[in-house]
């Protein structure tokens, strides 16, 4: 059998899109997940890594500009990097090292409400306070610039006026959680 594909998946807060991921390659036949990586401590993402037996490893600033994470990465033999609910801009020398091969979920359909500072509740609250019709997700490669790097999928979803941004917040998870794990396994194997 040929070598997995090996996955380094990064996030910053709960997990429940890591938490998908993880279950959803558990057991596959040629991807696996084999890191988890935080720039948070206190990231309940860590504890759904280890209740998954995924290692994990929590890393500073410095260290994620200066190479210490492509250093793991590499020593980890990484093939692939998801971020799932990551904050941070991806340095550059990554960008080049993983280059078409970093995928990144937003909370919205890009290019409305992408960009620096829009993450999580305040995507959800511009959306609501632009009165939308609709929202949904982009999956797209990553690139210098947030949410600017090549979309690979979107799905919208109707909002109603009476939607608080929680509602559409829950919408929009459920979209995460039904397609994230799926398009990041076609990607990977180049069906996408």
């Amino acid at each position: 059998m040929s070598k997995k594909f090996r996955i380094a998946v990064f996030a910053s807060g709960s997990g429940t899109n890591a938490e998908r991921i993880f279950e959803h390659f558990k057991n596959h036949d040629s991807i696996e997940v084999a890191l988890l990586l935080s720039n948070n401590a206190e990231a309940y993402a860590l504890k759904r890594a280890a209740n998954a037996n995924v290692p994990s490893k929590i890393f500073s600033r410095q260290e994620f500009r200066e190479g210490t994470v492509l250093q793991w990465l590499k020593e980890a033999e990484i093939t692939h990097i998801v971020l799932a609910g990551f904050l941070w801009l991806v340095p550059s020398e990554l960008i080049s090292s993983y280059s078409d091969r970093i995928i990144n979920i937003h909370p919205a359909l890009l290019p409305k409400y992408g960009g620096k500072g829009m993450y999580g509740s305040k995507v959800h609250e511009a959306v609501k306070l632009a009165e939308e019709k609709e929202t949904g997700i982009t999956i797209h490669l990553v690139n210098e610039k947030y949410d600017e790097g090549r979309t690979l999928f979107q799905t919208s979803v109707e909002i109603s006026p009476t939607d608080t941004p929680d509602e559409i917040a829950s919408k929009v998870h459920q979209l995460e959680y039904a397609h994230y794990p799926e398009v990041i396994e076609k990607w990977i194997l180049g069906i996408q």
